[in-house]
């Protein structure tokens, strides 16, 4: 037993990871550590393993990368899934990807994590919801980052009902309404057609237009276009053949009463959808600018216009949050994590930061080979004093200015990392020499906030 701070006893595990999660990314860790022969526990507050699959999607959901470039790359999708899965397949394939690495063993569901915070030694004190603590070597948060809503503010009041994207769930909700969606990102683009088959009306509420890339091209999946066996496309080229794409299949965004982006293509988040520029088109979707004020059972937007509506979906978006974090840790600005790597701080080692990105394909692509470096990267971390982030800080690297990742400059990035990971090592080495006596610095319980305050 280990006795904390505050004379409560622990339960020692002060030789494992703990991996916070257990969605499609805290999974894709989890089997790595697993092959690497790295001891861990893995929990999540859910009664079953999914994530977002399991608990945040609506049931008419499919992915909007091809299953080629969302599985993982060890583990292909059953040969009879279409190129754009459902749901359930997903929820079904990362469960058939559980059982193949036998990875249920050391998943406790039901099980949340209250709080966490460095001690002496260099350890870290989880707290659980059921009061329970243990010590653990490394924590390696997989815990989403499509949970935490984000709602806009509006002026005025709506007398009818308004609900984020993620509290969608079925048709039903819409059916007969009259529906206003507000955002231009995947979800908002599908609950806008689920609601242009079903609903009374429907209006999406745009503050900015958005690049409408289409899902497939001559019967290719368009995220199937851009996998290279070698080398690296230049960004300037993947925008110049996306631009051609939509061109060649959608036309101009004037055809469609819309205004032209102001922002380059990959900029921010694309929106893979054929449907709102069809139903556009059918009068099944009305397009409108942001929403100016709210007026009892009216919507007011910025070009002077006015709309009745029974329901509001605020797709909009979510925080990158990590509630169980003292505020010394509480390191995203915007949706950027200020850490290096992708996961690693230069200040304290054995906190991980993993899966808060958004890369331009499926999650199975990009996290098949960054799992094994960051494995690497663990056991490097028990070999030296010195954090990992502060090594590749020395290194060079910066901290990313955007969430948004090209899948291709993290391929060759993991490359150039295992390439050169003698040359990381040596560093590590120096860095100890410099910096004999690093320590974390213990935080006291005393700092712990409530949840709700990192919860906007």
């Amino acid at each position: 037993m280990y006795t904390s701070d505050n004379n409560q006893k622990t339960t020692t595990t002060s030789h494992k990871q703990l991996i916070i999660g257990a969605g499609f990314v805290g999974l894709g860790i989890a089997q790595a550590l697993k092959e690497a022969g790295i001891d861990y526990d893995q929990v999540d507050a859910s009664d079953r393993i999914g994530g977002n699959w399991y608990h945040g999607v609506y049931e008419t959901a499919h992915i909007i990368s091809s299953k080629k470039v969302t599985q993982f790359g060890n583990f292909p999708m059953p040969e009879d899934y279409p190129d754009f899965p459902s749901a359930q397949n997903m929820l079904d394939y990362i469960n058939s990807f559980a059982t193949h690495f036998d990875l249920y063993q050391h998943i406790e569901f039901n099980l949340k994590v209250n709080y966490v915070r460095p001690i002496k030694n260099n350890l870290w004190e989880v707290t659980f919801d059921n009061q329970e603590q243990r010590i653990y070597k490394g924590i390696v948060m997989c815990n989403g980052h499509h949970w935490c809503k984000r709602f806009p503010e509006f002026e005025g009041e709506f007398k009818g009902k308004i609900i984020h994207s993620k509290d969608y769930k079925r048709p039903e909700q819409l059916r007969g309404k009259k529906v206003l969606v507000i955002g231009g990102g995947n979800s908002a683009c599908d609950i806008a057609s689920e609601a242009a088959r079903v609903a009374a009306k429907c209006v999406l509420s745009m503050r900015e237009s958005v690049w409408f890339i289409p899902k497939t091209f001559a019967g290719i999946p368009v995220a199937d276009l851009s996998i290279k066996k070698k080398g690296r496309t230049p960004a300037w080229y993947q925008r110049l053949m996306t631009y051609l794409l939509i061109r060649l299949t959608f036309g101009k965004h004037e055809n469609y009463g819309l205004a032209k982006p102001q922002h380059r293509i990959f900029e921010k988040h694309p929106t893979i959808n054929n449907e709102v520029p069809y139903y556009i088109k059918h009068g099944r979707i009305i397009a409108k600018p942001g929403v100016s004020r709210l007026n009892g059972w009216s919507v007011e937007f910025t070009d002077g216009s006015q709309e009745e509506f029974d329901l509001i979906v605020c797709a909009t978006g979510y925080y990158v949050a990590y509630p169980f974090l003292p505020p010394e840790l509480q390191r995203v600005q915007g949706s950027v994590v200020q850490c290096y790597g992708g996961s690693f701080l230069d200040d304290y080692k054995g906190l991980y930061y993993v899966g808060w990105y958004q890369p331009r394909s499926g999650l199975g692509a990009v996290i098949t080979p960054f799992a094994p470096v960051f494995a690497r990267y663990l056991k490097l971390q028990d070999q030296i004093g010195v954090p990992i982030g502060l090594v590749l800080k020395e290194m060079g690297q910066k901290i990313p200015p955007t969430h948004l990742i090209d899948p291709q400059e993290i391929f060759e990035e993991l490359r150039r990392t295992n390439l050169n990971f003698n040359s990381i090592v040596n560093k590590a080495t120096q860095l100890d020499t410099k910096y004999p006596n690093f320590s974390n610095q213990p935080l006291t319980a005393a700092s712990h906030k409530n949840q709700a305050e990192y919860s906007h």
